[in-house]
């Protein structure tokens, strides 16, 4: 008898016939993945971006010296609610990012395997990952621009009250049409290319790791093949910091170049090479790691979270599928 290989590295079904690959449910169950994921860890993510877009002063001053300090002062100038700034883009535009990449990865795969039953080849696994990555950046950078403009905001607010200016709020709403204004649709894709080498990386190195990862745990006793939740919640997490923390140095490149509104003397960047020499030159080697421990911290819980849900398969009862 054949088995069926499907949803990243689990086997999911024994029969002589292969499943049919069926992508609505699994869009869906990558969009409420990515709402539960993203509401839980948003405050972690918003401290992540300061620390990533605060500068070095010339001598050394700087707004933010650790992660702590930076969640400290931004809970008491901004109260409760300041944590979440910028959380309705993420979590509109989190539905179908995360829909896409979980969903495409599972297509690619499905499509890229080469004898039911078998394990994926190491390749093929990462050729499908990078597809999926590549696939979420349309939806990813405009999402991740507007979402950087809110949670930075409160940073270049409180640096401007330093210096005895005012800066005035901004929204969403106001930011995207201000965009679409002065620079049409594009301007919603500025730092795409960046976006693009980040979530083509990450994806990489997540979805192969967590299929293996996921494929040593013990299986569900309904039959299925599928991994216990915890499982696949534990291998979400391990194979998100690690790749997390692999692409930080392109996290923090991206980061300034979508950080349109800069405080008082900071630097400009005209692409992915020269915010990389610049921040090499000005900031040192140390400074592709910021926010780099709050990103793992955010991301391991993310995936660990988008991934159990991803798996529990609500869409399949909702919408009748057999999953």
């Amino acid at each position: 008898m054949a088995t069926t290989q499907v949803a990243q590295g689990n086997v999911v079904s024994s029969s002589t016939t292969p499943k049919q690959f069926s992508l609505v449910p699994k869009i869906v169950n990558g969009g409420i993945a990515g709402v539960i994921g993203v509401s839980v860890v948003f405050p972690l993510d918003l401290v992540k971006t300061r620390l990533q877009s605060q500068q070095i002063g010339p001598n050394g001053e700087r707004m933010y010296n650790s992660m702590l300090d930076c969640f400290r002062k931004t809970y008491r100038a901004e109260g409760y609610f300041g944590m979440y700034k910028g959380s309705a883009v993420n979590i509109l535009l989190i539905t179908p990012e995360k829909a896409i990449k979980l969903a495409a990865n599972d297509f690619f795969r499905y499509h890229l395997t080469t004898e039911p039953g078998k394990p994926l080849p190491l390749i093929r696994e990462m050729i499908a990952g990078a597809s999926a990555g590549f696939c979420q950046i349309v939806i990813t950078t405009p999402m991740e621009l507007l979402k950087i403009q809110m949670q930075d905001a409160g940073r270049v607010a409180a640096q401007a009250k330093l210096e005895g200016k005012t800066v005035p709020k901004i929204s969403a709403t106001s930011l995207t049409l201000d965009l679409i204004r002065t620079k049409g649709i594009l301007g919603l894709y500025k730092g795409a290319a960046a976006t693009m080498f980040r979530d083509v990386s990450f994806s990489i190195i997540y979805f192969p790791l967590f299929a293996r990862l996921n494929s040593l745990g013990p299986r569900k006793s309904d039959g299925s093949g599928e991994a216990v939740l915890w499982c696949s919640f534990l291998s979400g997490c391990t194979s998100g910091s690690l790749a997390a923390l692999l692409v930080n140095p392109i996290d923090v490149v991206k980061t300034r170049l979508q950080a349109i509104k800069k405080a008082e003397g900071e630097a400009s960047y005209n692409g992915v090479a020269d915010a990389f020499t610049k921040i090499l030159k000005n900031e040192g080697v140390t400074a592709f790691f910021k926010g780099g421990a709050c990103r793992m911290i955010v991301i391991a819980p993310l995936f660990g979270i988008a991934q159990m849900v991803y798996f529990l398969g609500v869409a399949e009862k909702l919408l009748g599928y057999n999953k």
